[in-house]
């Protein structure tokens, strides 16, 4: 098992991370009685964890070029396994915006009207290398040229889930609106913001060197 963080906890579920680069982010959501994980990872503690939020009704992968763990959950909880499904799930509150659908990048977002939550997989993220300066909530940055305006725009999110980073809780449909109005003016500025983090790992890298 892998070392995770657990984080996003809310009445509805939670989420756990892992501190890596990538920041990846998986989440387990309490629905119609049952929890429904999406985009799955193993870590420590996990599996206790959504044991105690309650009895697994499946798993959801919502983008197709990567499955995380979400197979090997689905069969070892003896759940369903949705792979980037398009059409609603019967017997759960939540609506499927396609976000991107071109060979080799096929995504959907999970919408849940009440509470007003948006998990995004990859679309949306607030790991370190999606956000420029200080933005709270970013376009992946091979979307910012493109970002998903139409499938998410008009949304008013109480919470935004992502599969990269920890979720926004305060603030989230601004951080949302800007995101998405800013991807592409700000691009520049996440280019700088990488050059400037890798010249100050470099920098540290040296300093090690010269002091070992």
């Amino acid at each position: 098992m892998k070392a995770v963080r657990f984080c996003d906890e809310t009445d509805f579920g939670f989420g756990w991370v892992r501190d890596e680069f990538l920041e990846r982010c998986s989440h387990a959501l309490l629905a119609e009685g049952g929890v429904w994980l999406v985009d799955p990872l193993d870590g420590d503690g996990v599996p206790e964890r959504i044991e105690a939020l309650g009895d697994p009704a499946g798993v959801i992968q919502l983008l197709d070029r990567h499955g995380r763990r979400c197979e090997i959950f689905a069969e070892e909880l003896g759940v369903p396994h949705h792979l980037v499904p398009r059409l609603p799930i019967p017997g759960v509150p939540f609506e499927l915006r396609i976000v991107r659908d071109r060979r080799g990048w096929r995504e959907v977002a999970l919408w849940w009207p009440e509470p007003r939550v948006l998990v995004c997989g990859d679309a949306l993220g607030t790991a370190r290398y999606y956000r420029a300066r200080e933005e709270p909530l970013a376009v992946h940055p091979l979307l910012r040229a493109m970002p998903p305006r139409d499938a998410l725009r008009c949304l008013s999110p109480r919470h935004v889930l992502s599969g990269h980073g920890e979720g926004v809780h305060v603030g989230a449909a601004d951080a949302l609106d800007e995101a998405l109005a800013t991807a592409r003016s700000r691009a520049p500025l996440l280019v700088a913001s990488a050059l400037r983090r890798r010249t100050r790992g470099a920098s540290r890298s040296r300093g090690r060197s010269g002091r070992s």
